[in-house]
């Protein structure tokens, strides 16, 4: 459902959200969530161009969120990754056809709907859930 280049950008967005304020550079990055520098650095630059991140030059610099984790959400993330989304417009066919097509297209509203409501502190919260149950810490709570 996820493009491989959606889920190494929220894992980049998830790795820059638990320091929000914190430039982080794209080897530390690639490093952090070992991914291929040259690859995920074309990701965060989709990522500033589309407002989600800030960039600064320098021995210091890197990249950062441009806004706080609960103000991003995941669709925006996808979006800026793969682009606006289509459907093929086909027509004709049998009438199953037309009635899958209708029914893929409904699915990805509905994930869309999805998507549009959930944001990038939400899954930092499932990460460090994630985190805490893998410690022995506390249960996993997804969701």
């Amino acid at each position: 459902m996820l493009s491989k280049g959606s889920t190494d950008a929220l894992r980049a967005l998830l790795e820059l959200a638990e320091a929000p304020e914190r430039w982080r550079s794209t080897r530390e990055l690639a490093e952090a969530q070992q991914l291929a520098e040259p690859m995920l650095e074309q990701l965060l630059l989709r990522l500033r161009r589309a407002g989600l991140l800030q960039a600064r030059r320098g021995r210091l610099g890197g990249y950062r969120l441009a806004r706080p984790p609960h103000q991003i959400g995941v669709q925006e993330v996808i979006a800026a990754v793969q682009g606006p989304s289509s459907a093929p417009a086909e027509s004709g066919g049998s009438a199953a056809d037309q009635v899958t097509r209708a029914l893929e297209a409904r699915l990805q509203r509905a994930v869309t709907r999805a998507l549009l409501e959930l944001s990038l502190e939400e899954l930092l919260f499932d990460l460090r859930s994630a985190e805490a149950c893998r410690d022995g810490e506390a249960g996993l709570l997804l969701g």
